[in-house]
């Protein structure tokens, strides 16, 4: 009977695979002379000049079966999905070009590369050029906070998940443009540290403190107040900070918000067992739609 249960349960997973694998489309775009590759969910039930979610895998991941959950979200409320993957650094790992020593001689500009993604789908699918956002995991997230420093016009808001700001995009760069933006961070993260990492001991690089990073968002956005909020309990307490009313006003809308959700007690992940993450970042990004 235990097998029986244990074959019957392994089937439906099997099964719930499958029907997931069969809701993306693989597609290739060229970018600087190379194929790149993009899984992509249309949602049966679509509205004109939909919105568009493109989320980032983190550090040596892959876009195949990436976070079933946001893909949940997005045939519920009928916006495009698309997952690319990154390429391998010559050390072999894939991911998203943000300078750790260990992608040292990859030489793809993938801020450039998302970029252009975001605006080949918005023509070929017919899709809202101001209703486009980016969202990552880690690597992914690093990515989110990169392009929000390069280029933060091109995607209207942005929700990172145990992602950093890298020390030498602090230094290079600074915010051009205030941009709605959401960090969920464990500060119990290991790998991602909350408190941050200024003498690389964990091999990444050097990066700075997750507050600081936050903090460098709501300075530019000219938030003037900070709101306390606990989410009901899952499993670690989550605090949300939400920095309001900065006088960067979003056009057409309300004033550029950024969030922190603070996991306490929280590890290197996308927190799913402390909060429903893929539905806060979607509740986020409906505030910006147009």
């Amino acid at each position: 009977m235990k097998n029986r249960i244990i074959l019957t349960f392994a089937a439906i997973l099997g099964f719930a695979s499958v029907a997931f694998a069969q809701d993306f489309q693989t597609k290739t775009i060229k970018h600087d002379g190379i194929e790149r590759e993009y899984r992509l969910f249309v949602p049966d039930s679509i509205a004109p000049e939909r919105p568009l979610v493109i989320m980032l895998h983190g550090y040596g991941g892959k876009a195949e079966n990436y976070r079933p959950e946001m893909t949940e979200i997005a045939r519920k409320n009928g916006f495009v999905l698309c997952v690319p993957q990154g390429c391998k650094a010559p050390k072999g790992k894939t991911g998203w070009n943000v300078g750790y020593p260990a992608q040292e001689g990859m030489v793809t500009d993938d801020v450039d590369f998302v970029c252009k993604l975001k605006r080949s789908l918005v023509k070929d699918l017919n899709l809202n050029k101001l209703n486009c956002f980016l969202c990552g995991m880690s690597n992914g997230g690093e990515m989110c906070y990169l392009t929000a420093l390069q280029r933060p016009e091109e995607f209207t808001a942005y929700g990172s998940v145990a992602g950093l700001t890298m020390e030498w995009f602090y230094r290079k760069y600074s915010m051009r443009k205030a941009v709605p933006f959401l960090e969920v961070h464990g500060d119990a993260d290991k790998t991602s540290r909350w408190e941050g990492d200024p003498d690389n001991t964990g091999g990444w690089g050097e990066y700075i403190a997750v507050p600081i990073a936050v903090s460098n968002l709501v300075t530019a956005a000219r938030c003037t107040h900070c709101e306390k909020t606990e989410l009901p309990l899952k499993r670690n307490k989550v605090i949300l900070h939400r920095y309001l009313d900065g006088s960067a006003a979003w056009e057409g809308g309300p004033s550029v918000e950024v969030r922190l959700y603070e996991v306490q007690g929280g590890k290197h992940s996308w927190a799913l067992a402390d909060m429903d993450t893929c539905y806060e970042i979607w509740e986020f990004f409906r505030l910006w739609l147009r």
